[in-house]
Formats: structure tokens, C-alpha cells, sequence
């Protein structure tokens, strides 16, 4: 009895782990409003991986709340017509498409009415990394800020300043409001040259300085760091927060924040989806 016991669990962890789609809401939503599929890796940087799953789990518990479906998948094969032709969102939560089928699928999908939130890494490019900038489209005509060119750290809150208040996704902040600690990005590309980006939210100077370090370029002391916007060309929306903090310096790899535990940051998450989704 033991042994087929054993089995039978086997099999089903088995079925488990060939399934790469995740339905996320415990119940379905009947006759949903939208429908949205959230692609991620899950592998590289634990602050990352930490994000990916916190998100998982939140936008899956507010899905019936906001009358959407939520699907997730870490198949990146997924990424092609008749897959994202099931969904009015797409999100990315860490990473982007590498092969050039997956990434001619989503550009189709985007010049032809998709819609897309992204966060954090899913901007990062860097050559030569692992993630080089070998994507024109992606980085510098859809998102718009070409290369990473640094980072702030250790991870920190940040005070943010709404730029545009009219906006669907930032009409219900503050003028400014405290982010969840995040590692924070700053690009090769200057935002606010580029007609077509709409800056929403940047750091606010209050912020000054911003990091730790120890490194002395992880500290900002000034300047102007674009942290949400949107392009008019298409309809998205880039959200730079997506890194929790974990002990790395105990060693004890133990998770020290959560970036969905601040409401005002969800509000605009919330409001962003939905705008998205209409």
C-alpha cells in the first residue's frame, strides 16, 4: 500500500510540473472583464524570484475582486499568435523573450492592440551580460530607455513624485508617496527627449541620498530617474519596482520585504492593470 501510495503521489506532482500554465484565481471569474497572462522565469537573483512568486499570489487574490482572469506561465514557448491571441494583457515579471520567434509573437501582439505591464529586470539590458541589449525594438523603441547604466543599493524605499496626475493609472495618488524598497534603475536613455514616452512617476529629490552602498556610484545624490511610464505608440506600461529585499549579507538568504505590501504602490499597479485591460 505504501509503494502505491507513493506512486500515485508521484504521478500527480508529475502532472504538477508539466503544467506550466497557472490559473490563479480559486474560483473563476464568470464572464471576466479581461483577461491577463503574467510570463516569468523564476531563476536568477532570489530577490527576483521573490518578487515573481509575491506577484503570482497577489495578482491571483485580486483577480475576482476586479473581475479578471489571471494565468501565469514560465514557458516562454507560450509567447507565440495563438497563445497571447487568448489574452487582453500581457505582463512580464522578471525576464523578456530571447528567441527571435517569441519576440516577433509579441511585437505582432503589441502593433496590433495588445497590452503589456512590465517590471523591473524585464527592462534590463546590458551588453555584454547575460542579458545583452540585442533587442532594438524592445529597448529602444517600445520601452524607450535603451541600456541599464546602474543601479542603486542596497535596496531602499524611495519617495516618488507623480508626474501626471490625469493619467488612468496615477489619478488616485498622492503628489508623492513612499515606494516599497527596490533596487532602482536608472538608463542609458534620456526619457524625457523621447516624444513619444509619458514619464508618470519618478523619484522624488526628498529621496536624496538614495542606496547605501558600499560602492559609492550605488548612492544618488541627485538627478532625474524615471521610474513609470507609458509609450503612446502603444498601449503598456513600464513599473521599475520588482526586487524584494533578502539577507544576503547574514547569509540567511531570508526575505525582508514584500513590494505588494504598500497599498498606495498597489493602487497604482490596480489602476494601471485596469486601464490596460479596458
Amino acid at each position: 500500500m505504501k509503494s502505491l501510495k507513493f506512486i500515485c503521489i508521484s504521478l500527480f506532482l508529475f502532472s504538477l510540473s508539466c503544467n506550466t500554465i497557472e490559473s490563479s484565481a480559486k474560483e473563476p471569474v464568470k464572464d471576466p472583464k479581461f483577461k491577463v497572462v503574467a510570463f516569468y522565469t523564476g531563476k536568477n537573483d532570489r530577490a527576483h524570484v521573490s518578487f515573481v512568486h509575491e506577484a503570482n499570489r497577489w495578482f491571483s487574490r485580486i483577480a475576482p475582486e476586479y473581475g479578471f482572469t489571471y494565468d501565469s506561465t514560465n514557458n516562454w514557448n507560450n509567447m507565440n499568435d495563438s497563445f497571447l491571441s487568448g489574452y487582453d494583457v500581457v505582463v512580464f515579471l522578471d525576464t523578456r523573450p530571447d528567441s527571435s520567434f517569441q519576440r516577433a509573437a509579441f511585437r505582432k501582439y503589441m502593433e496590433n492592440g495588445g497590452a503589456w505591464m512590465g517590471f523591473h529586470f524585464c527592462a534590463f539590458a546590458l551588453s555584454p551580460s547575460a542579458y545583452p541589449q540585442n533587442w532594438d525594438w524592445y529597448h529602444n523603441q517600445f520601452i524607450g530607455a535603451g541600456q541599464y547604466s546602474g543601479n542603486t543599493w542596497a535596496p531602499t524605499k524611495a519617495i516618488l513624485r507623480v508626474e501626471q496626475k490625469k493619467h488612468p493609472a496615477t489619478k488616485n495618488l498622492p503628489e508623492t508617496f513612499t515606494a516599497s524598497p527596490n533596487e532602482w534603475y536608472k538608463w542609458e536613455k534620456d526619457l524625457r527627449l523621447n516624444p513619444d514616452i509619458e514619464i508618470l512617476v519618478s523619484i522624488d529629490s526628498s529621496s536624496f541620498p538614495l542606496g547605501t552602498g558600499p560602492k559609492l556610484h550605488e548612492i544618488w545624490h541627485s538627478g532625474y530617474y524615471p521610474m513609470v511610464w507609458t509609450n503612446s505608440k502603444y498601449k503598456m506600461l513600464y513599473i521599475n519596482m520588482g526586487h524584494n529585499v533578502i539577507d544576503y549579507e547574514n547569509k540567511t538568504n531570508r526575505e525582508l520585504s514584500f513590494t505588494f505590501e504598500n497599498e498606495i504602490q498597489n493602487k497604482l499597479i490596480t489602476d494601471g492593470l485596469i486601464w490596460l485591460g479596458k
